[in-house]
């Protein structure tokens, strides 16, 4: 049987903002940083910031890596309660993989470059060959 998520209120989170309980929400699930403040590569500060909030903006506008991603599976305690959610920009939830398949036989990508050389090449010929 499937363990349900602890569920937890803004409001309760609020204050775990210090350097010996920090939390972070992060697309409406709570992460608890406390053990990871000090091994951050941005250092401690950039936690406590956010320590206790909604994290989600700033840790997308940096952009973390795959791998920062999964390690924080690891930190994961719970989730907001439903009322608390707030909706993400993007109407899905957040794709944190570069396996995405890449698209295969665009004709455009190449067809386009491909007609214009030609035709540039002929035009010389043409005006220049005489």
């Amino acid at each position: 049987m499937e363990q349900q998520p602890k569920l937890f209120t803004r409001e309760e989170l609020k204050a775990r903002c210090t350097r010996n309980d920090a939390v972070l929400i992060i697309h409406n699930e709570v992460y608890d940083v406390t053990k990871f403040l000090a091994e951050h590569p941005g250092g401690e500060e950039v936690l406590l910031e956010k320590a206790g909030q909604d994290a989600t903006e700033p840790f997308e506008d940096v952009s973390h890596s795959s791998d920062a991603r999964s390690l924080m599976k690891k930190y994961k305690i719970g989730e907001l309660v439903e009322t608390d959610r707030i909706q993400s920009k993007n109407a899905f939830s957040p794709q944190w993989s570069n396996d995405q398949p890449q698209e295969q036989g665009n004709w455009g990508s190449w067809l386009t470059p491909l007609l214009l050389g030609l035709a540039a090449t002929i035009l010389y010929r043409y005006l220049f060959s005489q």
